[in-house]
Protein backbone atom coordinates (compact mmCIF):
# COMPACT_ATOMS: atom_id res chain seq x y z
CA UNK A 1 0.00 0.00 0.00
CA UNK A 2 2.65 2.39 0.89
CA UNK A 3 3.54 3.43 -3.00
CA UNK A 4 -0.61 4.72 -3.44
CA UNK A 5 0.51 6.94 -0.61
CA UNK A 6 2.60 9.72 -2.64
CA UNK A 7 6.00 9.41 -0.29
CA UNK A 8 8.19 11.36 -2.63
CA UNK A 9 11.01 11.92 0.04
CA UNK A 10 10.37 8.96 2.08
CA UNK A 11 10.88 4.94 1.49
CA UNK A 12 8.84 2.42 3.32
CA UNK A 13 12.22 1.90 5.97
CA UNK A 14 12.68 5.12 6.00
CA UNK A 15 8.76 6.11 6.98
CA UNK A 16 8.99 3.01 9.49
CA UNK A 17 11.53 4.95 11.77
CA UNK A 18 8.95 7.89 12.06
CA UNK A 19 6.03 5.91 12.56
CA UNK A 20 7.59 3.84 15.55
CA UNK A 21 8.87 6.84 17.12
CA UNK A 22 5.43 8.03 17.01
CA UNK A 23 4.14 4.64 18.37
CA UNK A 24 6.64 4.35 21.09
CA UNK A 25 6.32 7.98 22.72
CA UNK A 26 2.86 7.60 22.60
CA UNK A 27 3.30 4.24 25.00
CA UNK A 28 6.09 6.06 26.87
CA UNK A 29 3.81 8.96 27.97
CA UNK A 30 0.81 6.34 28.39
CA UNK A 31 3.20 4.03 30.10
CA UNK A 32 4.69 6.59 33.15
CA UNK A 33 1.33 7.51 33.49
CA UNK A 34 -0.23 4.21 34.02
CA UNK A 35 2.74 2.71 35.36
CA UNK A 36 2.51 -0.28 33.08
CA UNK A 37 4.50 -3.11 34.18
CA UNK A 38 3.82 -7.04 34.12
CA UNK A 39 6.34 -7.51 36.92
CA UNK A 40 3.89 -4.91 39.36
CA UNK A 41 1.04 -7.29 37.91
CA UNK A 42 2.67 -10.21 39.22
CA UNK A 43 4.33 -9.83 42.40
CA UNK A 44 4.31 -5.96 43.04
CA UNK A 45 2.44 -5.09 46.10
CA UNK A 46 -0.30 -3.43 44.34
CA UNK A 47 -0.54 -6.17 41.94
CA UNK A 48 -4.40 -6.51 41.73
CA UNK A 49 -4.49 -3.03 40.47
CA UNK A 50 -1.38 -2.89 38.28
CA UNK A 51 -3.22 -6.71 36.37
CA UNK A 52 -6.48 -4.85 35.57
CA UNK A 53 -4.22 -2.48 33.60
CA UNK A 54 -2.26 -4.69 32.01
CA UNK A 55 -5.23 -6.88 31.11
CA UNK A 56 -7.17 -4.33 29.95
CA UNK A 57 -4.34 -3.53 27.40
CA UNK A 58 -4.28 -7.33 26.62
CA UNK A 59 -7.77 -7.22 25.66
CA UNK A 60 -7.78 -4.34 23.26
CA UNK A 61 -4.72 -5.87 21.76
CA UNK A 62 -6.60 -8.63 21.32
CA UNK A 63 -9.35 -7.62 19.64
CA UNK A 64 -7.73 -5.67 17.73
CA UNK A 65 -5.09 -7.61 16.06
CA UNK A 66 -7.68 -10.43 15.58
CA UNK A 67 -10.37 -8.02 13.67
CA UNK A 68 -7.31 -7.15 11.39
CA UNK A 69 -6.83 -10.59 10.70
CA UNK A 70 -10.28 -11.08 10.21
CA UNK A 71 -10.68 -8.83 7.73
CA UNK A 72 -7.74 -9.72 5.84
CA UNK A 73 -6.03 -7.16 6.67
CA UNK A 74 -2.77 -8.84 8.10
CA UNK A 75 -1.99 -12.21 8.19
CA UNK A 76 1.04 -14.11 11.04
CA UNK A 77 0.91 -17.14 8.70
CA UNK A 78 4.60 -16.52 7.69
CA UNK A 79 5.50 -14.42 10.73
CA UNK A 80 8.30 -16.09 13.72
CA UNK A 81 5.56 -16.52 16.20
CA UNK A 82 4.11 -19.14 14.08
CA UNK A 83 7.23 -21.27 13.13
CA UNK A 84 6.15 -24.97 12.93
CA UNK A 85 8.80 -26.45 14.86
CA UNK A 86 8.55 -25.01 18.42
CA UNK A 87 11.61 -24.22 20.72
CA UNK A 88 10.22 -25.46 23.08
CA UNK A 89 13.38 -25.59 25.60
CA UNK A 90 14.57 -22.12 24.53
CA UNK A 91 11.00 -20.44 25.30
CA UNK A 92 10.60 -21.76 28.55
CA UNK A 93 14.10 -21.64 29.69
CA UNK A 94 14.73 -17.89 28.38
CA UNK A 95 10.99 -16.88 29.62
CA UNK A 96 12.14 -18.06 33.51
CA UNK A 97 15.67 -15.90 32.98
CA UNK A 98 13.26 -12.94 32.14
CA UNK A 99 11.03 -14.07 34.80
CA UNK A 100 13.78 -14.24 37.14
CA UNK A 101 15.46 -10.87 35.96
CA UNK A 102 12.66 -8.44 36.18
CA UNK A 103 12.68 -9.06 39.88
CA UNK A 104 16.13 -8.70 40.73
CA UNK A 105 15.52 -5.10 38.55
CA UNK A 106 12.00 -4.56 40.23
CA UNK A 107 10.47 -3.94 36.48
CA UNK A 108 10.40 -5.24 33.06
CA UNK A 109 12.29 -4.34 30.45
CA UNK A 110 9.86 -1.71 29.34
CA UNK A 111 8.99 -0.31 32.34
CA UNK A 112 12.83 0.25 32.34
CA UNK A 113 13.07 1.66 29.56
CA UNK A 114 9.95 4.26 30.53
CA UNK A 115 11.83 4.88 33.54
CA UNK A 116 15.09 5.99 31.95
CA UNK A 117 13.42 9.34 30.31
CA UNK A 118 11.91 9.86 33.83
CA UNK A 119 15.89 10.13 34.87
CA UNK A 120 15.95 6.51 36.68
CA UNK A 121 19.68 6.14 36.26
CA UNK A 122 19.34 2.46 37.54
CA UNK A 123 17.08 2.14 34.96
CA UNK A 124 19.38 3.20 32.39
CA UNK A 125 22.08 1.25 33.56
CA UNK A 126 19.49 -1.87 33.37
CA UNK A 127 18.65 -0.68 29.76
CA UNK A 128 22.21 -0.55 28.12
CA UNK A 129 23.48 -3.62 29.29
CA UNK A 130 20.01 -5.55 28.60
CA UNK A 131 20.70 -4.21 24.98
CA UNK A 132 24.30 -5.42 24.78
CA UNK A 133 23.34 -8.91 26.01
CA UNK A 134 20.43 -9.33 23.45
CA UNK A 135 22.69 -8.44 20.47
CA UNK A 136 25.37 -10.83 21.79
CA UNK A 137 23.03 -13.49 22.18
CA UNK A 138 21.56 -12.43 18.49
CA UNK A 139 24.77 -12.11 16.54
CA UNK A 140 27.48 -12.23 19.08
CA UNK A 141 29.51 -14.29 21.83
CA UNK A 142 26.06 -15.64 23.57
CA UNK A 143 24.84 -16.45 20.11
CA UNK A 144 26.18 -20.64 20.59
CA UNK A 145 23.99 -20.71 23.78
CA UNK A 146 20.66 -19.50 21.47
CA UNK A 147 21.40 -21.95 18.75
CA UNK A 148 22.21 -24.74 21.02
CA UNK A 149 18.55 -24.43 22.85
CA UNK A 150 17.01 -23.20 20.03
CA UNK A 151 17.55 -26.73 18.15
CA UNK A 152 15.56 -28.42 20.62
CA UNK A 153 11.97 -28.88 18.74
CA UNK A 154 8.66 -29.40 19.44
CA UNK A 155 7.12 -30.34 15.80
CA UNK A 156 3.87 -28.91 15.82
CA UNK A 157 0.77 -29.48 13.04
CA UNK A 158 -0.29 -25.47 14.05
CA UNK A 159 1.81 -23.48 15.95
CA UNK A 160 -1.45 -21.22 16.56
CA UNK A 161 -3.56 -22.13 19.66
CA UNK A 162 -5.96 -24.65 18.40
CA UNK A 163 -9.92 -24.53 17.42
CA UNK A 164 -11.57 -21.12 16.36
CA UNK A 165 -9.49 -18.10 16.50
CA UNK A 166 -12.75 -16.13 17.54
CA UNK A 167 -13.48 -18.27 20.58
CA UNK A 168 -10.11 -17.67 21.84
CA UNK A 169 -10.40 -14.39 20.94
CA UNK A 170 -13.55 -13.73 22.94
CA UNK A 171 -13.12 -16.44 25.84
CA UNK A 172 -9.64 -14.34 26.95
CA UNK A 173 -10.31 -10.87 25.82
CA UNK A 174 -13.71 -10.94 28.47
CA UNK A 175 -11.68 -12.66 31.41
CA UNK A 176 -9.11 -9.83 30.96
CA UNK A 177 -11.88 -7.42 31.36
CA UNK A 178 -13.80 -8.93 33.83
CA UNK A 179 -10.68 -8.74 35.86
CA UNK A 180 -9.82 -5.77 35.03
CA UNK A 181 -13.29 -3.99 35.64
CA UNK A 182 -13.25 -5.51 39.12
CA UNK A 183 -9.51 -4.27 39.80
CA UNK A 184 -10.21 -1.03 41.36
CA UNK A 185 -8.83 1.08 38.72
CA UNK A 186 -10.37 4.18 38.33
CA UNK A 187 -12.14 4.49 34.60
CA UNK A 188 -9.60 6.92 33.15
CA UNK A 189 -6.78 4.57 34.00
CA UNK A 190 -8.35 1.69 32.45
CA UNK A 191 -9.02 3.75 29.30
CA UNK A 192 -5.07 5.00 29.08
CA UNK A 193 -4.20 1.20 29.77
CA UNK A 194 -7.02 0.59 26.55
CA UNK A 195 -4.83 3.05 24.67
CA UNK A 196 -1.94 1.21 25.21
CA UNK A 197 -3.25 -2.16 24.21
CA UNK A 198 -4.50 -0.21 20.81
CA UNK A 199 -0.99 1.10 19.73
CA UNK A 200 -0.51 -2.59 19.36
CA UNK A 201 -2.56 -3.55 16.34
CA UNK A 202 -2.21 -0.07 15.00
CA UNK A 203 1.38 -0.95 14.83
CA UNK A 204 1.27 -4.53 13.54
CA UNK A 205 -1.09 -2.73 10.52
CA UNK A 206 1.14 0.16 9.77
CA UNK A 207 4.07 -1.94 9.52
CA UNK A 208 2.10 -4.73 7.52
CA UNK A 209 -0.53 -3.20 5.64
CA UNK A 210 0.02 0.59 5.47
CA UNK A 211 3.68 0.60 5.15
CA UNK A 212 3.99 -2.37 2.94
CA UNK A 213 6.12 -2.06 -0.24
CA UNK A 214 6.84 -4.81 -2.72
CA UNK A 215 10.01 -3.13 -4.04
CA UNK A 216 11.35 -1.80 -0.61
CA UNK A 217 9.62 -4.33 2.02
CA UNK A 218 9.69 -3.87 5.59
CA UNK A 219 9.15 -6.68 8.75
CA UNK A 220 5.72 -6.30 10.00
CA UNK A 221 6.18 -5.41 13.60
CA UNK A 222 4.66 -4.60 16.32
CA UNK A 223 5.47 -3.31 20.10
CA UNK A 224 8.81 -5.37 21.51
CA UNK A 225 11.65 -4.55 23.37
CA UNK A 226 14.41 -7.26 23.04
CA UNK A 227 15.17 -7.21 19.17
CA UNK A 228 14.67 -2.99 19.43
CA UNK A 229 17.21 -2.54 22.53
CA UNK A 230 19.93 -4.92 20.36
CA UNK A 231 18.88 -2.78 17.11
CA UNK A 232 19.30 0.99 19.02
CA UNK A 233 22.55 -0.16 20.77
CA UNK A 234 23.86 -1.36 17.58
CA UNK A 235 22.49 1.73 15.66
CA UNK A 236 24.19 3.89 18.52
CA UNK A 237 27.80 2.79 17.88
CA UNK A 238 27.58 2.23 14.08
CA UNK A 239 25.21 4.72 12.70
CA UNK A 240 27.41 5.79 10.04
CA UNK A 241 27.52 1.99 8.40
CA UNK A 242 23.72 1.07 9.53
CA UNK A 243 20.71 2.91 9.05
CA UNK A 244 18.11 3.40 11.79
CA UNK A 245 15.57 1.07 11.63
CA UNK A 246 11.73 0.44 13.27
CA UNK A 247 13.36 -1.03 16.31
CA UNK A 248 15.18 2.08 17.01
CA UNK A 249 12.72 4.30 16.33
CA UNK A 250 10.34 2.85 18.80
CA UNK A 251 13.07 2.09 21.44
CA UNK A 252 13.72 6.29 20.98
CA UNK A 253 10.21 7.01 21.08
CA UNK A 254 9.48 5.72 24.35
CA UNK A 255 12.16 7.17 26.06
CA UNK A 256 11.40 10.85 24.50
CA UNK A 257 7.59 9.86 25.35
CA UNK A 258 8.32 9.22 28.89
CA UNK A 259 10.46 12.30 29.37
CA UNK A 260 7.93 14.35 27.84
CA UNK A 261 4.98 12.73 30.52
CA UNK A 262 7.79 12.82 33.36
CA UNK A 263 8.32 16.37 33.10
CA UNK A 264 4.57 17.61 32.48
CA UNK A 265 3.34 15.77 35.54
CA UNK A 266 6.09 16.15 37.68
CA UNK A 267 7.41 13.09 37.83
CA UNK A 268 10.94 13.75 36.39
CA UNK A 269 13.46 12.89 39.14
CA UNK A 270 17.06 11.64 39.04
CA UNK A 271 17.53 8.26 40.96
CA UNK A 272 20.38 6.13 41.08
CA UNK A 273 21.77 3.57 43.14
CA UNK A 274 22.22 2.69 46.65
CA UNK A 275 24.70 0.24 47.63
CA UNK A 276 27.21 -1.91 45.86
CA UNK A 277 24.75 -5.16 46.21
CA UNK A 278 22.16 -3.36 44.58
CA UNK A 279 24.36 -2.80 41.69
CA UNK A 280 25.19 -6.28 41.14
CA UNK A 281 21.60 -7.25 41.47
CA UNK A 282 20.22 -5.21 38.68
CA UNK A 283 23.46 -5.91 36.43
CA UNK A 284 22.89 -9.60 36.96
CA UNK A 285 18.83 -8.93 36.14
CA UNK A 286 19.73 -6.95 33.01
CA UNK A 287 21.79 -9.98 31.71
CA UNK A 288 19.51 -12.62 32.65
CA UNK A 289 16.43 -10.46 30.89
CA UNK A 290 18.47 -9.99 27.03
CA UNK A 291 19.53 -13.17 27.28
CA UNK A 292 16.19 -14.69 28.31
CA UNK A 293 14.01 -12.42 26.26
CA UNK A 294 16.04 -13.48 23.42
CA UNK A 295 15.60 -17.07 23.98
CA UNK A 296 12.15 -16.84 24.83
CA UNK A 297 11.41 -14.89 21.58
CA UNK A 298 10.39 -11.59 23.33
CA UNK A 299 9.58 -9.64 26.70
CA UNK A 300 6.66 -9.21 28.93
CA UNK A 301 5.40 -6.48 26.23
CA UNK A 302 7.04 -8.62 22.56
CA UNK A 303 6.07 -12.46 24.00
CA UNK A 304 2.57 -11.14 25.73
CA UNK A 305 0.95 -8.01 24.95
CA UNK A 306 2.00 -7.62 20.78
CA UNK A 307 2.74 -11.92 20.91
CA UNK A 308 -0.59 -13.29 22.59
CA UNK A 309 -2.73 -11.59 20.24
CA UNK A 310 -1.76 -13.29 17.36
CA UNK A 311 -2.95 -16.57 18.98
CA UNK A 312 0.74 -17.92 19.11
CA UNK A 313 1.26 -21.33 21.12
CA UNK A 314 4.72 -19.84 21.55
CA UNK A 315 3.96 -16.36 22.39
CA UNK A 316 1.83 -17.90 25.31
CA UNK A 317 4.43 -20.47 26.11
CA UNK A 318 6.94 -17.63 26.50
CA UNK A 319 4.36 -15.66 29.09
CA UNK A 320 3.57 -18.27 31.09
CA UNK A 321 7.43 -19.17 31.55
CA UNK A 322 7.72 -15.42 32.37
CA UNK A 323 5.27 -15.45 35.06
CA UNK A 324 6.26 -18.66 36.61
CA UNK A 325 9.86 -17.43 36.66
CA UNK A 326 8.67 -14.18 38.51
CA UNK A 327 6.79 -16.12 40.98
CA UNK A 328 9.73 -18.44 41.33
CA UNK A 329 12.36 -15.75 42.08
CA UNK A 330 9.51 -13.50 44.52
CA UNK A 331 9.75 -16.74 46.67
CA UNK A 332 13.26 -17.28 46.40
CA UNK A 333 14.58 -13.89 46.89
CA UNK A 334 12.10 -12.27 48.77
CA UNK A 335 10.43 -15.16 50.72
CA UNK A 336 9.19 -12.73 54.17
CA UNK A 337 7.16 -10.84 51.91
CA UNK A 338 5.44 -14.48 51.11
CA UNK A 339 4.03 -13.88 55.14
CA UNK A 340 3.90 -10.81 55.68
CA UNK A 341 2.33 -9.40 52.27
CA UNK A 342 5.09 -6.31 52.50
CA UNK A 343 5.82 -7.16 48.78
CA UNK A 344 9.13 -5.94 47.27
CA UNK A 345 8.07 -2.11 45.68
CA UNK A 346 8.55 -2.08 41.81
CA UNK A 347 10.63 -0.01 40.53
Amino acid sequence: MFESLGFETLSAPQAAVWFALAIGAVFGGLAQITRFCLRRAVVGEDRKQAAGVWLTALAVALLGTQFAVAQGVISFADHRLMAADLPVLAIIAGGLMFGIGMVLTRGCISRLTVLTGAGNLRAALVLIVFAITAHAALKGVLAPVRTTLGSVTLPLDSAALPGNPLIWTALIAAVALIFALRSGNRVTTLALAALIGALVPSAWVGTGFVLYDDFDPIAMQSLSFTSPAADSIFYTVASTAVSANFGAGLLGGVIVGALVAALLSGGFQWQSFETPRQTGQYLAGAVLMGLGGVLAGGCTVGAGLAGVPTLSLAAVLALASIIAGGLVAQRILHPAEQTTGALHPAE
